[in-house]
């Protein structure tokens, strides 16, 4: 019973990260393995239910007050991101279905802290209003977000970091426009690794369950918050630095 109430509490607090920022998955994917003693492959494809069910909330939220309205150019845009990202997503979780994850995780300790100098040299970049009439070049667009739809269908952890990055520094979103569209694109590109991963009977659903519940309420009160918070884009940018310097923190600890 204790351990499932460290998944439960764990999972809400991977959930309000996740809608703010991201790299919520170091959370959960250590309980899934460390507390709860999940396989490695079993644990990654458990940790998607959740991430479907908080973003489903948290993009419910952000509709419900009004911040799901886009321009005629971003909406466009939006469509084309999720349909390149899901298109990545279906190579990443082919390679997560024949490849060790270990290299990747290696990759991966050396990304965060890039993206740590990303994310502080400049912080006014990161709040800065949206610009509706500049689009995203296309060349910048299928690579980026294709590379992207890759790791984030490989393996969840941190994708929500690199996303917003994209989003904010290089698309020019506001912060909180840009969780929004993040939660659009995680929700169909995840639906379609849970359906390949359930399929290879890799998925402990009673666990996942479990963990969605406590994803979900933290998804979707964080959201209803950051919706309607003036000051929500500041939070989401000093939380963004925090879980990037705890994710490097756990990801070069030597024990």
């Amino acid at each position: 019973m204790l351990d499932y109430l460290i998944a439960l509490v764990g999972a809400f607090l991977a959930g309000g990260i996740n809608t703010l920022s991201g790299n919520g998955s170091a959370i959960t994917l250590t309980i899934l393995m460390e507390v709860l003693g999940l396989p490695a492959d079993v644990a990654n494809a458990t940790n998607r239910i959740g991430v479907v069910t908080q973003s489903m909330a948290g993009t419910w939220a952000f509709k419900r007050a009004g911040r799901l309205n886009l321009a005629r150019q971003r909406r466009r845009e939006m469509w084309q991101i999720v349909v390149i990202s899901s298109l990545g997503a279906l190579v990443g979780i082919y390679l997560s279905l024949v490849m060790d994850n270990a290299t990747y995780r290696t990759v991966f300790r050396y990304l965060l802290v890039l993206m740590l100098i990303v994310v502080l040299v400049n912080p006014k970049r990161w709040i800065a209003a949206e610009d509706v009439e500049k689009r995203l070049s296309l060349w910048i667009l299928i690579p980026a977000f294709f590379a992207l739809g890759i790791y984030g269908g490989f393996i969840q952890m941190g994708m929500g970091i690199f996303f917003l990055a994209l989003m904010v520094l290089v698309a020019k979103y506001e912060i909180i426009q840009a969780n929004v569209v993040k939660g659009i694109v995680v929700v169909i590109y995840t639906l379609i690794a849970v359906a390949i991963f359930a399929w290879r009977d890799l998925i402990d659903w009673r666990i996942g369950l479990l963990m969605a519940l406590g994803q979900t309420a933290g998804g979707y009160l964080t959201a209803r918050y950051a919706a309607n918070d003036p000051r929500a884009g500041v939070w989401a940018y000093r939380l963004l630095v925090v879980v990037i310097v705890g994710a490097i923190a756990k990801a070069f600890w030597p024990f």
